[in-house]
């Protein structure tokens, strides 16, 4: 399958879950990741506000935001600017109806990078949505431990690459 086509299989299947199945997925997955050895030794984690069709990473924030320092992404133009989270952060829908913090960019380095996907593979590579803004970002952060999270459907035997793409170091999945 090419990329468009693998995109569109990947939507169906998700049409095959309830709320209710995506969300027990998601509390899961999550749960995984909190035991994970790099994200209990990370204190700075760049995580995801979630889409709808996404592993659900709100309740996530909410819970670390005041143990960890939580970054998360906004969308200006092409780019991904990385905002920190604090206690007076507030949010707002941003270009994707994603919830977006409204503060200042964040400059500072990471301890470790949860991304978001429409699939992967077993050899780390994503398949976005389409528009290059994680492998973008992700290209100047090659050093810093990445993890894709996704529901079992969204691992594939093999996502076709360009020599842009950014592999993940890991996938968190059931």
């Amino acid at each position: 399958m090419d990329k468009k086509e693998l995109r569109k299989h990947i939507k169906a299947l998700k049409k095959q879950h309830t709320a209710e199945q995506l969300e027990a997925q998601s509390n899961a997955i999550m749960q995984k990741l909190e035991k994970h050895s790099d994200f209990a030794k990370a204190k700075i984690v760049m995580l995801y506000y979630s889409l709808p069709d996404e592993v659900q990473t709100a309740e996530f924030i909410a819970k670390w935001r005041s143990i960890k320092q939580i970054i998360l992404p906004t969308v200006v133009g092409d780019d991904i600017v990385p905002v920190k989270l604090d206690d007076s952060t507030t949010f707002a829908k941003g270009d994707f109806n994603i919830q977006e913090p409204q503060s200042e960019p964040y400059t500072g380095g990471y301890d470790l990078i949860v991304v978001p996907g429409v699939a992967f593979d077993r050899n780390g590579n994503r398949l976005g949505r389409g528009r290059g803004y994680y492998d973008r970002f992700l290209c100047n952060h090659a050093n810093v431990k990445k993890i894709g999270i996704c529901f079992d459907f969204q691992l594939v035997d093999e996502i076709p690459t360009e020599p842009t793409d950014i592999k993940m170091d890991e996938i968190i999945s059931l």
